[in-house]
């Protein structure tokens, strides 16, 4: 008697995990109703915060669209300033990248409410927690530098993304490029 009891309520048990995973599926958008249209193409709609275009076409240059930075992503400007760049396994910054490092003050001086983000990389080489640790070290290495040429701490943020954005089994000449700084502008 014990048994069934047991096999009861383990048949019982399973219904309820069973039926409380299965839920409706969520009903999919009109495809005419989102920017790409329902051939696939942009639709136009919204884009340029000009309204609705609604034939395929693109908003014209004058736009705000066409006013928009490229590289400004969420306050963030890339490729403004040049990325600073490492030997293999090394934190130290080379006298040929100081530099950079010295354009990056020049900026922060010339635009007082904007702030500097170091983005230390590796690359491909090395566990995931070695990289992270080396590109914190990296990216520590420049802010100890900015510092020290004398600008204010609280205008540099440290970040560390180790091997994340690295291309893997990459060539010697790709793997250069991946052992970097990126100095990302924050703008208020």
């Amino acid at each position: 008697m014990n048994l069934s009891i047991k096999k009861l309520s383990f048949i019982l048990l399973s219904a309820a995990v069973i039926l409380s995973g299965c839920s409706k599926k969520p009903k999919r958008p009109d495809p005419s109703s989102t920017v790409l249209g329902p051939d696939g193409g942009l639709s136009g709609a919204g884009i340029g915060g000009t309204g609705g275009l609604g034939d395929g076409t693109l908003a014209d240059a004058n736009s705000a669209l066409g006013a928009r930075d490229p590289n400004a992503i969420d306050g963030q400007v890339r490729g403004l300033l040049q990325p600073v760049y490492f030997d293999f396994d090394q934190s130290g910054i080379k006298a040929s990248e100081r530099t950079k490092l010295d354009a990056a003050k020049a900026y922060l001086e010339a635009n007082p409410t904007a702030r500097i983000l170091l983005e230390g990389h590796c690359d491909w080489k090395g566990t995931s927690e070695y990289n992270l640790g080396l590109g914190d070290r990296r990216a520590n290495s420049a802010k100890q530098y900015l510092s020290t040429i004398g600008v204010a701490a609280e205008k540099i943020e440290v970040l560390s993304k180790g091997s994340l954005d690295a291309i893997e089994n990459a060539d010697e000449t790709t793997r250069a490029k991946d052992r970097r700084v990126e100095l990302v502008v924050l703008k208020q």
